[in-house]
């Protein structure tokens, strides 16, 4: 919460739920990355939060930009980046996105297989490709394992065939999973790489960057790490794992970029309850699961919320989003604690929600608008 961002919202006179995102902050928070980790490029992922404001900002400051279609490289072009700085993070690309990404200018692929690879070979010739590591996320509140990725015995062989079809061979990626909390998670993910630097090394193949993915976290309700913390863990790793030879590294913060830049002001439209005897009030605001706060699934990312009623007593309540949908609800297996007070018409701000809002806001569920964004 910033002063600019309620001085706008005092003078707000719309309707319907809104994130206002701060510049000034999201200026911070890349200077902060930038002095903590000087040796390493900032790559922000632009589906954090793609506002062409945002991307000008970070643009104009020297960051590069992850990016996972298309549209986002021409978003992050449109924004003044030029190709070299831009990486298409997505392993898992259609031949002509990547074809198109290469006529766009961009020389930066990810990889988890052989047969992305040879897509990447065929649309993209000479291009750099390096290769993502499974990594399991433990720690972290919204969990990437799975999806992508390859086991580190498999990364070897797929950089292996990159370099027998032309590609340059570049480096290895890893996620430790969004929200990380625990900054010695990525010494794992670390210790693998360099076993694989050695491994391909001794091949005649020799990389050169270790991407560090994301996962630099943001303050929700639970204390996190400040981003030195991060840094210094993440040295002390790879000096542990990779002695005097530390390759290049990259990082690509999305929410520990533009997180706590932004605050959404919502609505309560009805308070209830579901019997005479239910210990629980139901609270429903204009702003659900579908409108933009997505990452409420599992009960993962717990945003705090602010009520003008906030100092008097509170009490449980499940919190729900406003759409006809059963499993537009929010918070039920913990209840949120909200003031016995609070009134429906009241605003409320739900901070931290700079990132992963707008851009998970769907078209017109149940004819509800997308959610509006300003920038300040």
């Amino acid at each position: 919460m910033t002063d600019r961002i309620l001085e706008f919202l005092r003078n707000r006179r719309e309707d319907g739920p809104c994130l206002v995102v701060d510049l000034e902050v999201v200026r911070d928070n890349y200077l902060a990355f930038a002095r903590a980790m000087p040796d390493t490029r900032v790559f922000y992922a632009v589906k954090a939060n793609p506002d062409p404001a945002v991307l000008e900002l970070l643009a104009g400051l020297g960051s590069c930009f992850d990016t996972a279609s298309v549209v986002e490289i021409q978003q992050a072009l449109a924004a003044g980046a030029t190709a070299d700085r831009i990486s298409f993070g997505n392993t898992i690309k259609k031949e002509r996105d990547i074809r198109r990404a290469y006529e766009l200018g961009v020389r930066l692929y990810a990889v988890d297989c052989e047969a992305e690879v040879e897509k990447v070979a065929r649309a993209a010739p000479g291009s750099r490709v390096f290769c993502r590591l499974l990594c399991d996320g433990s720690g972290a509140e919204w969990p990437l394992s799975r999806k992508f990725g390859c086991d580190p015995e498999m990364a070897p062989r797929v950089l292996e065939h990159a370099h027998r079809l032309g590609l340059v061979a570049y480096g290895l990626s890893f996620h430790v999973g969004s929200q990380q909390r625990d900054p010695k998670m990525w010494d794992g993910a670390l210790k693998a790489a360099s076993t694989i630097f050695r491994d391909l090394a001794e091949r005649g193949i020799v990389l050169q960057m270790v991407n560090l993915g994301g996962g630099f976290p943001t303050r929700y309700l639970k204390a996190v790490p400040g981003v030195r913390a991060y840094a210094q863990t993440i040295m002390d790793s790879l000096r542990s794992h990779f002695g005097n030879k530390i390759p290049e590294t990259i990082i690509e913060p999305g929410r520990g970029m533009v997180g706590n830049a932004g605050v959404i002001e919502a609505e309560v439209v009805l308070i209830s309850k579901k019997s005479d005897d239910d210990k629980v009030k139901w609270v429903y605001l204009d702003i659900g699961k579908f409108n933009g706060l997505a990452e409420t699934m599992d009960e993962m990312i717990r945003y705090p919320i602010r009520t003008p009623f906030d100092g008097d007593e509170t009490e449980p309540c499940v919190l729900a989003g406003p759409s006809c949908d059963s499993v537009d609800v929010l918070y039920e297996k913990e209840p949120y604690a909200l003031p016995v007070s609070l009134e429906i018409g009241a605003k409320v701000l739900i901070e931290g929600t700079g990132a992963y809002t707008t851009t998970y806001s769907c078209v017109g569920f149940n004819g509800f608008p997308p959610l509006k964004s300003y920038v300040i």
